[in-house]
This record gives structure tokens, sequence and C-alpha cells, in this order.
């Protein structure tokens, strides 16, 4: 954290109506670097705390040990960040201009927000500015900015900052933008005023239960992400469970269909942020041409991406499980074949089971 209130600020900061004020100046500057909505809560997630440590004892994580590394600093932003009495959270639209289908044919799907460049930097450096739009006002006060780049239960902040409900598919869902967006944080020792919390709004719908091909979402507001197509496809660097393979699809990096069936994402608005537009074709790219890419040429057309962090053998084995899934068909069979004594043995083992599924 950087350094705490100044003492010439301590008196000013007394003041409920010039608490207020900042707290309306700082909703402000957030719309003008970019955000579409801003809120401040403070600290308490006690109830998350509880809940979060009953799906850690569930082995809910999987492989993501990170979850459970930081013991219960993710739940209590003062323990990650001494000092921290409110969180200023942001969100920032990635909605598509359109919501193509995806069945299971030789296009790959990646999800929305992984198509353009990676959202990390950006909105880090718009948080920074917001920051230091607030110290040029108030002088020097304790803040961090966070994108999803440490223990932070964002999505339980920004629910108690009033940016929207944690829905059923245990994503954030805003009654006027749906769920197409980012999230990122201020901790900050400002003692500004609070938000109401957002209602939950999900009622009797199972859209998302339903729909989801791997059932990963195991009742209401309980995700399993050793299921999860995301998890599996993105996080997991293990072979993926073969009873799990033909339900993935076409799908390569993540998995939307949670979010495209909801229907609160009839109000997503189309996002006007050029970063987060699509880069070489990836809403609409051709399966065979992805899984004959180079490593080189992999690293290349993925820089500034969110799916660098992937590798180019975790790239083929996701794209060989989605080839497996298609219809026989020789091109395909011919892309497999010249995987098929690839140096690792994890594609090896998805190139194999692949060509076996489509020769059955």
């Amino acid at each position: 954290m950087s350094s705490p209130v100044s003492a010439k600020n301590q008196d000013a900061l007394r003041d409920p109506r010039t608490l207020a004020e900042l707290a309306a100046s700082i909703k402000q500057w957030g719309r003008e670097a970019g955000f579409a909505e801003v809120g401040i809560t403070g600290t308490d997630l006690a109830q998350d705390e509880a809940y979060l440590l009953r799906w850690l004892e569930r082995q809910f994580h999987g492989d993501m040990d990170y979850m459970a590394r930081h013991g219960v600093k993710r739940s209590r932003p003062e323990q990650l960040l001494p000092g921290t009495i409110r969180v200023i959270s942001v969100r920032m639209d990635y909605a598509p201009e359109e919501e193509p289908e995806h069945g299971d044919n030789t296009q790959a799907f990646i999800a929305r927000y992984a198509r353009g460049r990676d959202y990390h930097k950006l909105i880090r450096k718009r948080l920074q500015h917001l920051a230091t739009r607030l110290e040029q006002e108030v002088g020097m006060f304790g803040y961090r900015v966070f994108v999803d780049s440490a223990p932070v239960l964002e999505k339980a902040l920004a629910r108690n900052a009033g940016l929207g409900w944690i829905g059923k598919n245990t994503l954030l869902i805003n009654s006027r933008a749906g769920s197409y967006f980012f999230l990122g944080e201020i901790y900050t020792d400002l003692p500004l005023p609070v938000d109401e919390p957002a209602s939950e709004h999900c009622g009797s719908c199972r859209a998302c239960l339903d729909i989801c091909p791997t059932k990963a979402i195991v009742a209401p507001y309980q995700l399993d992400a050793r299921l999860c197509i995301s998890y599996l496809t993105i996080e997991s660097h293990q072979a993926i469970p073969e009873d799990l393979r033909p339900h993935i699809g076409n799908r390569i990096f993540g998995c939307d269909d949670c979010q495209q069936v909801c229907p609160w994402n009839k109000f997503a608005q189309a996002t006007d942020e050029a970063d987060f537009k699509p880069r070489h074709g990836f809403d609409s790219a051709d399966l065979i041409e992805l899984f004959l890419w180079s490593e080189e040429t992999f690293l290349e057309r993925t820089a500034g991406s969110a799916i660098r962090r992937l590798g180019h053998e975790r790239w083929l084995r996701n794209i060989a499980v989605a080839l497996g899934n298609q219809a026989p068909e020789p091109t395909i069979e011919a892309a497999l074949e010249q995987r098929r004594n690839h140096p690792s043995a994890l594609v090896r083992e998805h190139v194999e089971w692949a060509l076996a599924r489509l020769r059955t």
C-alpha cells in the first residue's frame, strides 16, 4: 500500500459531506476513465468466507492450489493489505457485437472475454489512473489496485458495492448489463461512504444449470470447477478426463454457455473498447488451421492475449479434443496424423483419442 492518508487530510475526511462528494467524484472519474460502473464497499466478507471454505473443503477447486494457498487473505482484505477499510470496485463491459451460435462444427469456440487483448493491463492502467486522480484531490493516501492478480473475492466485493448479484452460475450479473464484464478493485484506507449491496434476481430460473454441457453447476450457486469446461481447457495442466471430452464439443478456450442462455444478457451492451474486439479471427477461426500452427506462430498470434497462458502444448491438447468431436472427415484425420508423433505425451494421448473416436 502506498502512504496512508496524510495528516493534513484527516480532518477534511472526517466530514460526511466531504466524503459523500468525494465518492460521487470517484464514480464520475471512473466513468471518464472508461469503466461502466463504480461502487464502494467495506471489507466484511464473513459469509462469503464460510462459503469459500466449504467450497475448498469439497475439493471443487481441483488443481487450482492458489485458491487455498493464501488462507483467508482472500476474504479478509485488511489481511491482504493492512490498513484497508474500503474497496472501490469497477466494472468494464466486453460484450461482443453479435452472439453467434457454436454447435459442434469446424470453427473453434473461444470464450468471448479472450478474443481480444488481455484485459489485465488495460484495466490495471485505468485503475491506476483513477487512483492518481484521487490522489490529486486528497493528497497521499493508502491504496493498491488489483485486476484478477491476487487473492481477492472480487465478485463478492462487487456485489457488496452494488454492481450486481452472484447468480446461480456463480458469475456476477447486473440487471442493466448482464454478465459480460470484467472487474477490478482499489483497496484503500479512505473512509468513504459505502453503497448498498445488489439484490438477487435469478428467481426460479435454472437455464444455466440445464445448459451446462458437463453439469458443472452441481446446484444453484455451486460450481464444481473440476467439471467446468473453462477449468478443463484453461486452468488444468493435466489430461482432460475421457468421459468429459465428448461434452467439450468445439470449445478450445473456455465456455460461455451459462452466460449465453442467461436472460439478463439480453441487456448486455456491445463494447466500444477497441482492445476487446476479436483479433486474428478468434471469433470464427478454423480448428484445423489453429491445430497446425507452429509454436512460433502460436506465440506470435497470441501475443498480448489471455490465450497465450495456455502454451502451445495445451493449445494442441484442447484442439485435438475438439477435432475428435467432429464428424469423420479425411482432412481432420490428416491434420491429427501430423501431430501423432508430437514430442509431448499429453498431446499424443489426446491425438490418439481423437483419431480413435473419428474411426469408431
